[in-house]
């Protein structure tokens, strides 16, 4: 990302004391609540400071625009997504098991956000930006790698450069449909991903073509 797109989309100023922590949390926490009733392009930066109780000057102090509210807000479900793959295949002994953490994994992602509205609208509003979406890419990315180095850790013998292509696809994908499903009756949510992981079964570690 262009040092232009992270002015833009990256905090103005980092808080180092607790009151400014506060600050900056109480404003996040507002964020959250507006985005999840309206979606990011309804919530006004005047709105959001009424809603946080603080002057629209200390908004703007952290935040130059909105999309760097979305992107505060991506960071903390993306650290999680990446804090919870990294914990399950840190010891994993076959590529056997590494199927059913996937399989785990995907479970664990639509359950955690199934009910969460400020997810779904904060996910929407990085599709709409160019910075915005390169930074999702970036999170699928780390995601890739930490499944790419399990791979290599108990799997040598299989192609890198296969296996780094299709993590990278196999984790934007599982993104995707866990935000397909979310967004889907119940029902046809789980019937969907049950298909996704059969299909995560059938080719991830399928021999290349």
């Amino acid at each position: 990302m262009s040092a232009q797109g992270m002015d833009r989309i990256g905090l103005r100023r980092k808080p180092k004391q607790e009151r400014s922590i506060q600050r900056l949390d109480l404003i996040l926490a507002a964020a959250a609540e507006l985005i999840a009733q309206k979606g990011v392009s309804a919530m006004r930066m005047t709105e959001l400071a009424a809603a946080a109780k603080v002057p629209i000057g200390s908004v703007y102090q952290y935040f130059p625009e909105k999309a760097a509210i979305v992107k505060a807000l991506f960071d903390r479900h993306a650290a999680a997504v990446q804090s919870k793959t990294a914990v399950m295949f840190s010891n994993v002994q076959s590529l056997d098991e590494a199927l059913d953490l996937i399989s785990v994994m995907i479970d664990w992602y639509y359950n955690e956000y199934r009910n969460d509205a400020t997810y779904l609208a904060v996910w929407m509003g990085t599709e709409t930006d160019q910075d915005l979406l390169q930074l999702n890419i970036q999170h699928s990315n780390r995601v890739a790698e930490i499944f790419l180095e399990a791979i290599k850790r108990i799997a040598p013998e299989m192609p890198e450069v296969d296996m780094q292509a299709r993590t990278y696809l196999f984790s934007h994908l599982i993104g995707a449909s866990i935000r397909l499903a979310v967004k889907s009756e119940e029902k046809l949510a789980k019937r969907m991903l049950d298909e996704w992981k059969h299909v995560i079964r059938a080719s991830l570690f399928a021999e290349a073509a």
